[in-house]
């Protein structure tokens, strides 16, 4: 590779690159040259501690010297073969995802990302029950190539409308800090939102034809749309709905996999099982590119005598798989998803006192290292301090202010989001906290009383 001087990352970056969720004119780019543990590292030789795991993925930190030395033997030995072929890494990362996943899923299907999981995942569903439909909530994200931004319920899905997958229903999600159905009772217990809001979606499955319904798909916690944690007997709720009409339950662990939530999976949290779950990001923690969907065998026995017609030139790379192997190891080895969960307690008693500090603090939401601070204009009318799908002022220079100490994170309309890698320690967490807390003298100053 010819060398070029860090101060031209940059300049000519700019000069070739089309950059995505972006107005070409408009991006500013972070010029990165090295990372490692929870920190990286601009072409200034500036220091920014990652409370966003970059992209919600590097689980285990950054420069992970077991993965990186995993991927580079595998590299020496076997550097790619085709998708019906069988190697090592796939017959041990096969073994090992059988030991951590629900124990009803038993076969895998290997992608390159989230997006394409979610999209063979509908796939199989369909195929499966032989049903065209699939109801996927208003607030989530699923992946943005054709059928995963039709499966998409938030404004990224808009943009590309008329979309070519059709069949795809959206429902409201349990969120109750904005509920659309306690408006004027916002202190009904858990319980109860949660009986609304499986009744509004019970409503919806008998308008849609349950015989027409493959597959329920949900993020068990939705991600950027504000870590919205479902509230005591949602899940379960759903579990029971979809058995009653004999709908297939498809869990999106892509984000809230691998540890995130203080588990391995987030559904573990309330005892239940899918019938597909599908997985990527802190599958590898984002050292080599890697989804998977994991399935219960009597659906991958659909297929016993007739092909799937569906497949990827890229599946079970064998350098991903490595990298996949070695980080599952980490994770043990490291306890971090135990670490997420002595973290995450931590994280919950901090935001709860900075809430109790902050008047442009509405809300705050969290499970393991999994975490949001909503921002408000006024506590009694939740006016948010930036309004739906749209930046706001107050927004912008709150995220630029937190850049320029040192703390990378993504800020989705009025909510920071804090997703550290789970090996972040008790000093890092309050280093990044406590650049928020006082970055929020921005807001504060704009709430009305």
């Amino acid at each position: 590779m010819s060398e070029i001087k860090s101060d031209q990352i940059l300049e000519m970056s700019m000069e070739t690159n089309f950059w995505t969720w972006s107005a070409q004119k408009n991006v500013k780019p972070i010029p990165v040259t090295r990372a490692e543990g929870v920190y990286f590292w601009d072409v200034n030789d500036k220091r920014y501690l990652d409370f966003n795991s970059t992209v919600m993925c590097v689980n285990i930190g950054h420069g992970n010297k077991k993965v990186i030395q995993a991927m580079c033997d595998q590299a020496k030995e076997l550097t790619f073969a085709g998708p019906q072929m069988a190697t090592r890494p796939r017959a041990l990362l096969g073994k090992l995802l059988k030991e951590i996943v629900p124990d009803n899923l038993t076969r895998f299907l290997y992608t390159l990302g989230g997006a394409d999981a979610n999209e063979n995942a509908i796939k199989l569903a369909r195929a499966f029950t032989g049903r065209p439909k699939i109801l996927t909530r208003y607030r989530s994200y699923h992946g943005a190539t054709a059928g995963a931004i039709a499966l998409t319920g938030d404004p990224r899905r808009t943009a590309w409308e008329p979309l070519t997958m059709p069949g795809v229903v959206h429902f409201l999600d349990p969120y109750q800090y904005r509920s659309t159905f306690h408006r004027t009772n916002p202190s009904i217990s858990e319980e109860e939102l949660a009986l609304d809001y499986l009744n509004h979606l019970e409503e919806i499955i008998k308008y849609e034809d349950p015989s027409k319904i493959a597959a329920v798909m949900i993020e068990p916690v939705t991600g950027t749309n504000g870590i919205i944690i479902p509230p005591k007997g949602y899940i379960q709720g759903l579990r029971k709905l979809c058995d009653r009409y004999e709908i297939l339950l498809i869990a999106d662990e892509v984000m809230t996999g691998f540890g995130r939530t203080g588990k391995w999976f987030a559904l573990e949290h309330w005892d239940v099982k899918p019938d597909i779950m599908t997985m990527a990001k802190g599958l590898t923690s984002a050292y080599a590119p890697l989804g998977a969907v994991a399935m219960k065998e009597k659906i991958a026995a659909r297929f016993d005598h007739e092909a799937y017609q569906g497949g990827l030139t890229f599946n079970g790379h064998p350098v991903s798989m490595a990298a996949a192997i070695a980080n599952i190891e980490v994770i043990r080895e490291n306890k971090l998803v135990e670490n997420s969960t002595a973290m995450g307690a931590q994280l919950a008693d901090i935001l709860a006192e900075l809430k109790s500090r902050h008047a442009s603090i509405g809300d705050v939401r969290s499970i393991g290292l999994f975490g949001g601070i909503e921002l408000v204009r006024n506590r009694e009318t939740r006016e948010p301090m930036a309004p739906f799908n749209e930046k706001s002022a107050e927004m912008s220079k709150l995220r630029e202010q937190l850049l320029e100490k040192g703390l990378f994170l993504y800020t989705h309309w009025n909510i920071l989001l804090i997703v550290p890698p789970l090996i972040i320690n008790e000093q890092e967490l309050n280093e990044g906290l406590s650049i928020i807390d006082q970055a929020l003298e921005i807001t504060d100053s704009v709430v009305v009383t």
